[in-house]
């Protein structure tokens, strides 16, 4: 089974930036898509970005394009998300989430079969 630890998150300024980690504890794991959601309070779980594992092909939500960044490292098995240009609406706990399929939606949370425990973001105005 595979474990995903987020690390990185904060209190930070709008306008500052902050940078996300998430490790997984399998480096054998090759999975097909990463990505990264972010719950606010009283909301549901939204897509942020997502990344394929192999081909590095980038897919981002449409409040964070332009602001936010995702990478990953394949050799360490390791995800990541520069966000830029914080705003208080950002402010949620952020998941990583990997899936092991191939197609489907990136934006879909039903296509990830491991997610990490969150970190928390908050975004002070």
């Amino acid at each position: 089974q595979v474990q995903l630890t987020e690390s990185g998150g904060g209190l930070v300024q709008a306008g500052g930036s902050l940078r996300l980690s998430c490790a997984a504890s399998e480096r054998s794991f090759n999975p097909y898509m990463v990505g990264w959601f972010r719950q606010a309070p009283g909301e549901q779980r939204a897509f942020v970005a997502a990344i394929t594992w192999a081909g590095g092909r980038t897919y981002y939500g449409d409040s964070v394009k332009g602001r936010f960044t995702i990478s990953r490292d394949n050799a360490l098995n390791t995800l990541s998300l520069q966000m830029d240009s914080l705003k208080p609406e950002d402010t949620g706990v952020y998941y990583c989430a990997f899936s092991s399929r191939m197609g489907g939606s990136y934006y879909y949370a039903g296509l990830y079969d491991y997610w990490g425990q969150g970190t928390r973001v908050t975004v002070s105005s």
